[in-house]
Order: C-alpha cells, then sequence, then structure tokens
C-alpha cells in the first residue's frame, strides 16, 4: 500500500473537495467500484445504493453542512455522481443494513505521560483486496485551524489530529442496534471532530451529538496547555459513553464495547478476535510508554500464533470479504502536530520505513 499525499489551504469546503476530489479521481472511482463489489457479495441490493447514498449526503447536511459541501465537490471532481460518494462515506453504515461483521479490526493504545503530550499508536486493518493507494491530507479549514488525517479515498476522515492538540483514533464496533436506515457516517463524525473541537470536552460533545445508525469508538486525546488527556467515545444507535483511561493514564480499544451498559447490545461473539488483542495489549504496556513510536509499533507487534492477530495477515484460504490485513499502523504526535506513520503492519516496522506528515 502506498499513503499518498494531499495539502490545500483552500477555506471553501466545496472547493477543497473539488480539488482532493480531481487530485484523486482514479482512486476515488477504484474505491466505488471496490466497495460495491463488496457490497454485492455480502447482501447489499445494488439498486438500493443511490437511495442510501443520497440519505448519508441528506444525514450529513442536516449533521455537518459544510462536510456535505466538501463531499459534493468529491464527486464532482472525481466526475462521480453525488450518491456515489455518499455511499463511500457511509460505508461503514451499508455494512451494518446487513449485519456483515468483520472478524478482524483495528487496535488502538493510548498512554498519558505526566509531562508529555499523550503517546498513541493503532493498527488499520481492513480487506485485503483493498485499493492499493491511501491518502494523508493537511487542510486549513480555517484560517488559525488545521487539520492533518489519514482517510481511504473519497472518504472525509477516518484518523487524525489538529491543530488545537486534538487528536482521534477510529475502531469500528457492532451494537444490535446497528443497521436501522442511514444516520450521520460515522467517518464523518471523526472529520467534524478535528475540524470543530478545540479542547477535549467539545470533541466530546461533537462526537455524542450524532445520530448514529452504525456503532464506532472514537479515541481521542488532547494536548492543551502541557497537559495530556484521552477518552474513548463510544458511538451506538444504543447512545454514546464515554470510557476513561485507567489510574495509570493506560487507555485501549479494539473492537468490543468496554462501556457496562453498551456491551448489553454487544454483537460481536464472544470467540472474536476483540478479546484476546485487548488483554494482549494491556499486558504489553510498559513498550506503549515510550516515546519513541517505532518502540510502540513493537508493542503492537503479536501475531495470531502469539494469542491474538494484532498485526493481522489474511487467510489466502477465505474468501476477499473475510480476509483481513493491517495495513497501516500509525501514530498521533500532538505536540509536534504531525502524524507519524508505517505503510503496513508492526511485524515491517522500521525507523526508516517510519514516515512523517
Amino acid at each position: 500500500m502506498t499513503v499518498r499525499r494531499f495539502e490545500t489551504d483552500e477555506l471553501d469546503p466545496y472547493q477543497r473537495g473539488l480539488a482532493l476530489g480531481r487530485f484523486g479521481a482514479e482512486e476515488i472511482a477504484w474505491n466505488a467500484r471496490g466497495y460495491a463489489e463488496l457490497f454485492e457479495v455480502v447482501g447489499v441490493v445494488a439498486d438500493d445504493l443511490p437511495g442510501i447514498g443520497r440519505q448519508a449526503i441528506e444525514r450529513t447536511e442536516e449533521w455537518a453542512p459544510e462536510l456535505a459541501a466538501e463531499l459534493r465537490g468529491l464527486a464532482d471532481g472525481a466526475g462521480l455522481e453525488h450518491w456515489q460518494l455518499g455511499v463511500l462515506n457511509a460505508r461503514t453504515e451499508i455494512l451494518a443494513t446487513v449485519g456483515a461483521i468483520g472478524e478482524g479490526e483495528c487496535s488502538t493504545v493510548v498512554t498519558l505521560p505526566a509531562d508529555a503530550a499523550p503517546r498513541t499508536v493503532q493498527t488499520w486493518d481492513w480487506h485485503d483486496v483493498s485499493n492499493d493507494h491511501t491518502l494523508v491530507v493537511r487542510a486549513r479549514v480555517r484560517p488559525d485551524h488545521e487539520v492533518r488525517y489519514f482517510t481511504e479515498f473519497g472518504i472525509l476522515g477516518k484518523i487524525g489530529l489538529n491543530s488545537a492538540g486534538i487528536g482521534v483514533h477510529f475502531n469500528i464496533l457492532n451494537h444490535a442496534g446497528d443497521g436501522e436506515g442511514i444516520g450521520v457516517p460515522v467517518h464523518v463524525v471523526a472529520r467534524a471532530v478535528l475540524d470543530r473541537a478545540r479542547t477535549l470536552e467539545e470533541a466530546v460533545s461533537i462526537a455524542s451529538s450524532a445520530a448514529v445508525s452504525a456503532s464506532t469508538v472514537l479515541t481521542i486525546v488532547a494536548y492543551t496547555d502541557g497537559v495530556a488527556d484521552a477518552v474513548c467515545v463510544e458511538l451506538s444507535p444504543g447512545g454514546a459513553a464515554v470510557v476513561r483511561p485507567n489510574d495509570d493514564g493506560l487507555l485501549v480499544h479494539t473492537n468490543h464495547f468496554l462501556d457496562e451498559a453498551l456491551a448489553g447490545g454487544e454483537l460481536s461473539p464472544a470467540t472474536a478476535s476483540s478479546y484476546p488483542r485487548l488483554e494482549q495489549l494491556l499486558a504489553r504496556e510498559a513498550l506503549f510508554r515510550s516515546e519513541d513510536p517505532v518502540d510502540r509499533a513493537v508493542g503492537m507487534l503479536v501475531h495470531d500464533a502469539d494469542g491474538a492477530p494484532v498485526c493481522c495477515h489474511p487467510d489466502p484460504e477465505l474468501a476477499f470479504e473475510h480476509r483481513w490485513q493491517t495495513l497501516l499502523t500509525i501514530s498521533l504526535d500532538l505536540e509536534a502536530g504531525r502524524l507519524q506513520f508505517h505503510e503496513g503492519g508492526p511485524c515491517r516496522v522500521e525507523r526508516a520505513s517510519w514516515q512523517v506528515f
């Protein structure tokens, strides 16, 4: 996988999307085709997609009109119909409508030093047949506010940080209430937190205000006035919950609910890898406290043979919709305001492979 780079100081959301759509037109079209194939395989009716895409844009327009404008710009720049970009941004919500629960997914760890910015690391796991190209973006969304984020081409947001010292990691969850209609796309929620929030409290309020139809957890980190803080905001149609770090400043999340009330609607089976991944990562705390992001990546170096697939490799015997691979290892440097990432899983991280954006 290759992570391409795009930077813009365009303040108008539509024009920003238009420029990014032109830049990534080929890759956006590839993703539109690839997700259409995935949806067909898991049982989504193709004729339903235009209506679903329009619903996703409507929900975005109601909750974050500036991001709906950017989405329309992306479509126009890429030469696609608006609904096709609505579908891309609602891919999590669409999968939820047919109960397509994946076994593999992402793991996130944060530690809070007493005298430094939060130290973070995440694996991004997705289908191994995904687009070979993904994207990091630097955008000035207001004259005094800049965001940097990693995402897939055509999708408004995923993992990133802003110039106010707020960062977001992103993991999927599965709740019994998922899949009823199309709510605010969770990828839109992640981006809106970066665009709007200047404090941790604002970030939590923004995320919790979205009426979602698919569950996710945003691990939100903050470094303000020399103080590090973090919370996980678990979002579902059943409500939102905030999970705090433990007394030692450690916060770990995989792909099952940690909040007791929301866990009552948990859909992930007891045999899911999410549970042993969480236990493995909790046991490797010392590595995650390192100020060196390469050390933190080594902390994620746990394979299925070691007890849990934190660093995930696809099983070639499985159909593509059931194959998962760790495609990116990423950390947020809130002190410098930069993303740090490796193209691939932790088992291939080298100091020379660690990129800064």
